[in-house]
């Protein structure tokens, strides 16, 4: 994407872990699109991802570190970025999720209820805490725009997805709440992107990934949404031209969300029954 949407435009980049994963991408495009980032994550990421060569691409963006969880590592990620990039800032993007029960394998009937909260903690209310940090400390402009990635097991149940599920619908929830808020107290926007099933670090862990992957490429009229596709999207709503779009969990998945079945996938029944019928 050349086009200069986001000239003159400031934002913040969470979670860019390495060269797969969706902050990473959008990083790339913001930076391409004319915008001065901050690039954050948590400090353990940091130190297992590859962030300073992000910064390297993205004009030596700078790197801060940023627990999203802790409100104290926030207020100085949202202070000091606004003084490094001169100016407050007009959109983030949230790109954080992490599950211990997922990363454990242990069930979501079985779950392990200190690893739920540090779930919902870390993958949901830490966009209520960005958000919060914003508006106390007025660190965004008017008609800025923060976008939060989501996932269709926010409306829909994929057994592998575990408390993961339960985290995207909050984050969902907390995208409408304080989009409400925030749009009548300073005319800033809150949406999330609930994107097709795409090869990242993160993605990657969770059980049954790649049968997902195959059943939403086969199900979706035009296919998986890729990471750059996403990316590019993030940017068109971080840009002046969605100004008017709030409070919204938007599709970003060829067409997956609304499909009942797809001729292909009823092909794939078919040769299943007759292979079974033929044994």
């Amino acid at each position: 994407m050349a086009h200069q949407l986001l000239q003159g435009k400031r934002g913040i980049i969470f979670g860019a872990l390495d060269e797969r994963s969706i902050a990473w991408k959008t990083a790339l495009a913001a930076v391409e699109a004319g915008a001065q980032i901050v690039l954050t994550n948590a400090p353990i990421a940091l130190r297992m991802g590859k962030i300073n060569e992000l910064s390297a691409l993205c004009n030596n963006a700078p790197v801060i570190p940023a627990d999203a969880t802790s409100m104290e590592d926030l207020e100085k990620l949202m202070t000091e970025s606004v003084e490094k990039l001169g100016g407050k800032l007009d959109f983030v993007l949230h790109s954080i999720g992490m599950s211990p029960n997922v990363r454990k394998s242990i069930e979501y009937t079985n779950t392990n209820y200190d690893n739920f909260h540090k779930t919902l903690d870390i993958s949901a209310l830490s966009l209520h805490r960005v958000l919060q940090t914003a508006m106390k400390l007025d660190a965004l402009n008017e008609w800025g725009s923060v976008v939060a990635l989501s996932y269709i097991a926010a409306q829909r149940t994929f057994p592998g997805y575990n408390d993961m599920a339960d985290a995207k619908a909050l984050l969902e929830s907390i995208t409408r709440s304080f989009g409400y808020q925030y749009g009548f107290a300073k005319k800033v926007r809150v949406n999330t992107i609930s994107q097709s099933p795409t090869v990242t670090t993160a993605g990657s862990g969770v059980s049954g990934f790649d049968a997902f992957l195959h059943y939403a490429e086969k199900m979706s009229p035009l296919g998986n949404a890729s990471a750059e596709d996403c990316a590019n999207y993030c940017v068109s709503l971080f840009s002046d031209y969605t100004r008017m779009v709030t409070m919204q969990n938007l599709f970003h998945d060829g067409g997956f969300s609304f499909t009942g079945v797809s001729h292909m996938v009823i092909e794939d029944i078919n040769k299943m029954a007759g292979s079974e019928g033929n044994s």
